[in-house]
């Protein structure tokens, strides 16, 4: 028999709306899912299940009074540094170690208003900014796939969660890949949005409030494209003042069937190297691609070039990673001009690209989860194809749709050799997510989407 918990987001609303299972039965699950499952993990490392249990018993009211609602009564966690009303949000870094939210942030608001149960929080490494999961309030986050890898970061506890059983949906953010990352390294869906279709109001440190930050966003993780579809629909949209002007209208996918989508598949960067399994793990899914019909390229003239693309993404991404810093970038107010100047450049570059194709598939990340890895990050290495690479040239990878502000969708495509998660991610024209998480759904449809790790089903 299928553990509810086991199940897509989209089928347990069904199943709720249906009263098929009740929320407080469904949350109940969910907690003693946790409570059983994440001592090993780390990964629900904030809880509220108290609070939880009254969401649940008002949803099963509600839903007896014949209330609906896109996600009512369906528990999730979401990640730590989303502030929730009540809770405390430290990103991981002790001077922030005792801070509540007396507001939830702008998407926890809409997915709360649309009927979720909000378990808890979800692990962080310091700042966000790492790939492992790893700090001095909470600890460290294991990858359920195995033990001994990350599962990857900022979103690294919210990935473990979704991949173990424990959710089935997160709310995650991503400037360097911490969405796409953690899904690809186990083996999830993840989106991330085209910049600030879903706001990120509440989603800065600690005790701030400040204009989006560039570059980053909130998206959703999930284990099936659906929930992504679903979730993102809840989300997105603009704030109370920008909607009195402006209401969302999300254009449909590009295409109904694979057939119908013109493909540009990149598997080398100049700056970072790429694992022969990632790269063997892209070109088989560009045959099979090319066997549903799907017309398939391997280069194009129009692809702006990515070395400089990955040099003008580190350096915004640097000035906004150091706001607020002792050692902040040394800028000048031209500097960042000139900088936003050469983001448009990029973005209109893409623009073209897109009029001849609908989507590029690119590797996550230049190698499947690695091991942890205690040093200091400026000391750390990859060991790529038996070469040791420097740690922060994988930001190459996700930064492509990043500094673009393109919408980019995380999709598992199968297993390496010694049994951990490959993913890729779909890159798609700027407020075009429907297209690229609809192409994660046919690819879902017609190769097999996610599995759960050993041991977790």
């Amino acid at each position: 028999m299928t553990h509810p918990l086991d199940k897509s987001a989209t089928d347990l609303a069904a199943d709720l709306a249906a009263r098929r299972i009740g929320a407080l039965e469904l949350t109940e699950a969910a907690i003693a899912r946790i409570e059983e499952r994440d001592p090993p993990l780390n990964a629900v490392v904030v809880r509220d299940f108290d609070r939880a249990r009254d969401a649940a018993m008002a949803a099963d009211a509600a839903i007896a009074r014949g209330k609906t609602g896109p996600l009512l009564g369906v528990p999730m966690t979401v990640k730590e540094s989303n502030n929730v009303a009540g809770l405390r949000t430290t990103w991981g870094v002790e001077l922030f170690g005792h801070w509540t939210a007396p507001t939830d942030a702008v998407a926890v608001e809409r997915l709360k208003s649309a009927g979720a149960i909000i378990l808890g929080k979800t692990n962080v490494p310091p700042f966000l900014a790492d790939w492992q999961s790893d700090n001095v309030i909470y600890g460290r986050s294991q990858n359920p796939w195995n033990l001994e890898r990350t599962p990857g970061g900022s979103s690294g506890g919210a990935a473990a969660a979704v991949a173990s059983g424990m959710s089935p949906i997160e709310l995650g953010s991503d400037i360097g890949g911490s969405i796409r990352v953690p899904s690809a390294f186990c083996g999830l869906y993840g989106h991330k949005p085209t910049w600030e279709l879903v706001p990120s109001r509440g989603h800065q440190p600690p005790g701030t409030d400040s204009n989006a930050v560039p570059l980053a966003v909130v998206g959703p993780i999930a284990r099936t494209a659906d929930d992504l579809d679903l979730v993102l629909g809840v989300i997105a949209g603009p704030t109370e003042d920008l909607a009195k002007a402006y209401s969302l209208d999300l254009p449909k996918a590009r295409g109904a069937t694979l057939a119908d989508y013109r493909v540009l598949v990149i598997d080398s960067h100049p700056i970072a190297a790429t694992d022969n399994e990632i790269r063997g793990a892209l070109h088989t899914l560009a045959g099979k691609l090319e066997r549903a019909g799907v017309w398939v390229a391997r280069e194009s003239a129009l692809l702006p070039d990515l070395e400089s693309l990955h040099h003008l993404y580190g350096g915004m991404l640097n000035a906004v990673l150091s706001r607020g810093s002792p050692n902040p970038a040394p800028l000048t107010a031209h500097g960042w001009m000139d900088m936003q100047d050469g983001q448009l450049v990029t973005r209109r570059a893409f623009a073209r690209l897109f009029e001849d194709f609908d989507v590029i598939l690119a590797p996550t990340y230049g190698r499947t989860a690695y091991p942890h890895d205690a040093r200091p990050q400026d000391e750390r290495t990859h060991l790529i194809d038996n070469q040791e690479t420097p740690y922060f040239d994988q930001l190459a990878w996700p930064g492509i749709a990043t500094l673009a502000n393109l919408p980019a969708t995380a999709a598992p495509v199968g297993l390496s050799t010694d049994g951990m998660p490959i993913g890729v991610q779909i890159i798609g024209p700027a407020f075009e997510d429907r297209t690229t998480i609809h192409f994660a759904r046919l690819m879902e449809q017609a190769f097999g989407g996610f599995r759960f790790p050993p041991g977790y089903n």
